[in-house]
């Protein structure tokens, strides 16, 4: 079978990882690599085994079957459209919940549908595959509620989303659990030459990736000491199966978060060629479609 053509748009911590992951993939094969033009010669020195081009060089590349997007949430509405029209498949890691994904899906569906291609949206671990795991248990236990703890650890959209603030020179946002579904916001930020830190810390705290949570800003003169890639989260249920009450379950995951979210965008890759012409979020799609060999052996191992 031939190879499943791979682009990776944006070269970031996530992006450098959804590449180990294409290269170490035996269904994929990894095309290049999209940066912006005021990087690509840089990367170009670090990276000589793969093609590093801008977006206006794309076609050179030949075919690509999927482009990955390993960009910030905020400029996936406006990017994917781009490679969707290019008759490539998209995936990202969307992860403006609730309202955001919703609106995100209806319109790449409708260009996808328009060019008879697919886009996958919101296939990182959450969202993405701890989407699953809620449907799992509502599925289990229909009635009841659901708590999703995050951290403690750093969170990569809000740590792009700080960075994109006017006068910051390098954040990292760490996310902190209180339990019952509750988070705090933790972030140290390096404020740039003439700026003064009160109003960039006001701009954090009214930013939509913050306002609604409890959030703490502090002034920090070197950010790289503070950088851990790990993360976590733990999801539990309590509720009714039946006419059975108090059935509990729980789901913890410890991870590095870079690498498992690359590793989900590169399943959803994967999944993205079996599906017809639109846009999904992973419920939606069957969860063995995202795994690699053959489909019987797959049922054989797991079922």
């Amino acid at each position: 079978m031939p190879k499943t053509k791979v682009l990776v748009v944006g070269c970031g911590r996530v992006g450098k990882e959804v590449v180990t992951a294409v290269q170490e993939s035996p269904d994929m094969e990894l095309v290049g690599i999209v940066e912006q033009p005021h990087v690509v010669n840089d990367l170009r020195k670090k990276i000589k085994d793969i093609p590093v081009v801008t977006f206006e060089q794309v076609k050179e590349l030949g075919n690509v079957d999927v482009a990955i997007l390993a960009i910030g949430s905020r400029l996936i509405p406006e990017v994917a459209p781009l490679y969707l029209k290019m008759g490539m498949n998209t995936v990202d890691a969307y992860d403006i919940h609730a309202e955001g994904i919703v609106r995100l899906r209806r319109n790449l569906d409708v260009v996808a549908k328009e060019n008879k291609v697919v886009a996958v949206i919101a296939a990182g671990w959450d969202p993405g595959t701890d989407s699953i795991v809620r449907a799992l248990m509502e599925v289990i236990a229909p009635r009841g509620i659901t708590y999703t703890n995050f951290g403690p650890g750093m969170s990569m959209g809000h740590t792009v989303a700080v960075k994109a603030i006017e006068g910051v020179e390098d954040a990292i946002s760490i996310t902190i659990p209180k339990g019952m579904g509750q988070h705090k916001r933790v972030v140290y930020v390096r404020v740039k030459d003439g700026y003064e830190f009160e109003k960039v810390a006001e701009k954090i705290l009214s930013d939509p990736y913050f306002s609604h949570d409890e959030t703490y800003v502090y002034k920090v003169n070197d950010v790289s000491s503070l950088v851990d890639m790990g993360h976590g989260v733990k999801i539990e249920r309590k509720g009714v199966s039946a006419s059975a009450h108090n059935q509990r379950m729980e789901f913890t995951m410890s991870i590095n978060n870079p690498a498992a979210t690359a590793q989900v965008m590169v399943a959803a890759a994967r999944a993205s060629l079996k599906q017809k012409p639109g846009c999904y979020t992973l419920l939606e799609i069957p969860l063995i479609d995202f795994l690699c060999g053959d489909l019987e052996q797959l049922i054989c191992r797991l079922v």
